[in-house]
């Protein structure tokens, strides 16, 4: 006597039950009787229409060598989906350091999970080194993770993927998206630029030069469409944190990836606060801060626009704004006097392209009412970013930007 197993299917709404048992046995002299047991007593209908339970094992005839069938796992599956809670050990390998700063440690780390998978994610370690005392870090903590699991909710692509927020040994740390690119600084570094350069073939230099990067004065530049596209994705980053009640106040080029796909991903929420939480410190990093920032105003969406503005002047001349300057006086001297000086600073092709310049005017402004409302009027009016893009279209001067990023991206170490 042998029954194979028991399951139940769902048909729309309804549930049906399946019982793949033979229909004869052939040894037994009661066949119907004992067909007719046997399912009484496997299906034991509880309450609910739908339920039905399973009996821990079912056995095989003991001419059968392959033993007992154990259905423990059945069990524990509905017991699973049935429960309102469910946890699991998680565990997280260093791998190596990606970076430091004042407010901890970021790692790569592999998060290992079943059957000998592995994920690579990144981890920031929050130092408690900064804080007077133990109730001022949590209260800091407390504040950041609320921020995280904001940006979570987000969901926008050219925002970095927060994971989760948890506590190791009291020590707060950020799981984070991984991402496989490098940051703007990086990528604009003159000796980079110069080790890709020996990479290549004249016909690829004179294709990348042409068309994604250049040799700058200082650094290296970004051709004004290749710019422009990765403006574009900020701005949309930037016009979700913002719908959303979030400022990130901290843009600079090192804080913009590019993955190697080719997109434009903003990092680093360390600086970030909700627009609603009026408690909340006003950190910056001056020399990309808006002037009123400087002036000891609250950081606004303005204000990123502004430092988002300071970035493609950066990526558009090949320059490092404001260099020497230090103090705030002088750097806020330096921005009011910047918008008149673009003319000077701009690589010829574009160095009196009205769209160029009123783009970047409307971001840099030194009276924040002088700039775009929002991130989105800074892409969609008709000064915007997205208007210079449909020029370049016009003047069959445009390329698909991701690709060409992506090409570039796979030259870099």
């Amino acid at each position: 006597m042998q029954i194979e197993g028991l399951f139940k299917v769902r048909y729309g709404g309804k549930t049906d039950l399946a019982c793949r048992a033979p229909q004869t046995f052939p040894d037994h002299p009661r066949n119907d009787v004992v067909t007719k047991r046997t399912k009484t007593r496997l299906l034991r209908r509880t309450t609910q229409l739908e339920k039905w339970e399973l009996p821990t094992t079912l056995f095989r005839d003991d001419r059968d060598p392959a033993g007992p069938i154990d259905f423990s796992l059945h069990r524990q599956f509905e017991s699973l989906i049935d429960s309102e809670e469910v946890r699991w050990s998680v565990r997280y390998r260093l791998m190596k350091r990606l970076g430091a700063g004042s407010q901890g440690v970021v790692f790569l780390a592999e998060r290992t999970g079943a059957y000998n998978i592995s994920l690579p994610v990144a981890l920031k370690v929050f130092s408690p080194s900064n804080h007077a005392d133990l109730k001022s870090y949590r209260r800091h903590m407390e504040r950041l993770a609320r921020v995280a699991m904001r940006l979570a909710l987000i969901q926008q692509d050219h925002l970095l993927d927060m994971h989760n927020v948890v506590q190791c040994r009291g020590i707060s740390v950020h799981v984070m998206e991984w991402v496989d690119g490098f940051d703007l600084r990086y990528l604009m570094s003159a000796d980079l630029f110069r080790s890709v350069q020996s990479r290549l073939t004249l016909s690829q230099l004179e294709y990348l030069t042409d068309v994604t990067i250049t040799e700058g004065p200082e650094c290296s530049r970004l051709k004004p469409g290749v710019a422009i596209a990765i403006l574009r994705e900020c701005l949309a980053a930037l016009a979700a944190m913002h719908r959303n009640g979030l400022v990130h106040a901290d843009i600079k080029p090192s804080n913009i990836m590019l993955k190697r796909s080719g997109n434009a991903k903003l990092i680093d929420f360390g600086c970030t606060f909700e627009l609603d939480d009026h408690s909340a410190p006003n950190a910056c990093t001056p020399r990309y801060a808006a002037v009123e920032v400087l002036n000891g105003e609250r950081c606004s969406p303005q204000s990123d626009l502004a430092s988002l503005g300071y970035c493609l002047v950066e990526l558009l001349t090949g320059r490092i704004l404001f260099p020497g300057l230090e103090r705030f006086g002088d750097l806020i001297s330096a921005k009011q006097l910047l918008p008149d000086q673009l003319p000077e600073l701009l690589p010829a092709e574009i160095a009196n392209d009205e769209h160029v310049l009123k783009l970047i005017r409307g971001l840099i402004a030194p009276n924040p009412v002088d700039r775009f409302a929002d991130a989105e009027a800074a892409d969609f009016l008709d000064h915007g970013a997205a208007n210079f893009q449909r020029q370049l279209v016009k003047g069959d001067l445009s390329s698909e930007y991701e690709n060409e990023i992506r090409q570039w991206l796979q030259e870099v170490e």
